[in-house]
């Protein structure tokens, strides 16, 4: 089932449009606090979202390339400042496409569906983790954070992504080097070691000091 994140502070316009598409099979949440749309976006990880551009604290085209630094997610503005300046900006921000209000929800609909298709009907849907600001695309190994981007190796994507998967417990050294093995690479204590070592320093690259910590004889985590 294909998710949706609606980016509208019009609690009217929100709930139509969510209650309208839920109706139609698809999985719908709203954002409420505007003021860190990010990590909502990231923790939610829709496969498309409708985004209004007036919005409180930041708004549409400052989170539109916000989100576009970690995901190609498809876009539709939704808006009442439908002029061709701000038709244009949209689109030049990166998104996909763009429905003036007031709009029938049929059309917005038929339009959600069609972009889906177009986007999702080969390529699969998109993987991302989110934890303390810190954004892991899986698709293309890189981790952003505040803004800095850090590609990973195939090693450090999947010690991280299985990690942040468990954010809050510890992972013991066992379980990463068994999901390493999946890589195809041969993975032995020392072998893990080495690559824990390298994530850490592309982590503090980035900003990043601190996010995973040792539980000595026992593993690793994420808090």
């Amino acid at each position: 089932m294909y998710k949706i994140l609606i980016v509208e502070d019009d609690l009217i316009i929100s709930k139509a449009l969510k209650n309208h598409i839920k109706s139609w099979g698809y999985e719908v949440d709203c954002v409420t606090d505007f003021k860190d749309v990010l990590s909502i976006f990231a923790s939610y990880n829709p496969q498309l979202i409708l985004l209004d551009i007036t919005l409180p604290f930041f708004n549409g085209y400052h989170w539109c390339n916000e989100i576009r630094k970690v995901s190609k997610v498809p876009i539709i503005f939704i808006s009442s400042a439908s002029d061709n300046m701000n038709i244009v900006m949209a689109m030049n921000m990166g998104g996909d496409d763009f429905i003036a209000k007031p709009f029938d929800l049929n059309v917005l609909t038929a339009k959600v569906q069609a972009l889906l298709r177009r986007t999702y009907d080969f390529t699969g849907q998109t993987n991302l983790l989110e934890h303390r600001g810190a954004i892991l695309n899986m698709s293309d190994s890189s981790l952003t954070y505040n803004g800095n981007k850090a590609e990973l190796s195939k090693n450090e994507n999947k010690i991280l992504q299985t990690l942040m998967e468990n954010k809050g417990k510890i992972v013991s050294r066992d379980i990463i080097m068994t999901r390493l093995w999946e890589t195809d690479s041969y993975i032995d204590d020392n072998t893990l070691t080495v690559n824990i070592t390298r994530l850490r320093k592309r982590l503090q690259e980035i900003g990043l000091y601190d996010f995973i910590v040792t539980k000595k004889g026992i593993g690793y985590l994420v808090e």
